[in-house]
């Protein structure tokens, strides 16, 4: 499985972003799509995931109610729709592929990894 992580920018406080993971390769229904972002001299944090097959979304608790994560089946990508979006959202956002189906929100649990795509949101 190959992930390609788009769709990041320079955005201002309170403004929208989508960010979308494309995943070629042998992939399943079950297995976990995640998405990850690491801030300049912090450690990579959990954001949102879901199934392959788009089932059984969750969250980071501090990103609930504000990030989307869902699967595009049209398009074979998982996106993250980010809204009311704050200075400190700003960090390089990781989509990562599980090949299990059970849920993490640990990264070391995520083998495969996208090249990220940078978030920027000024104030």
């Amino acid at each position: 499985v190959q992930l390609q992580a788009s769709g990041g920018g320079l955005v201002q406080a309170g403004g929208s972003l989508r960010l979308s993971c494309a995943a070629s390769g042998r992939t399943f229904s079950r297995h976990h799509i995640g998405w990850f972002r690491q801030a300049p001299g912090k450690e990579r944090e959990f954001v949102a995931a879901i199934t392959w097959g788009g089932g059984s979304p969750y969250y980071s608790d501090s990103m609930k109610g504000r990030f989307t994560i869902s699967r595009d089946n049209t398009k074979n990508t998982v996106s993250l729709q980010m809204n009311s979006l704050k200075p400190e959202d700003t960090a390089i956002y990781y989509c990562a592929y599980r090949t299990s189906s059970t849920w993490s929100t640990r990264a070391y649990e995520y083998r495969i990894w996208g090249q990220g795509t940078l978030v920027t949101v000024s104030s």
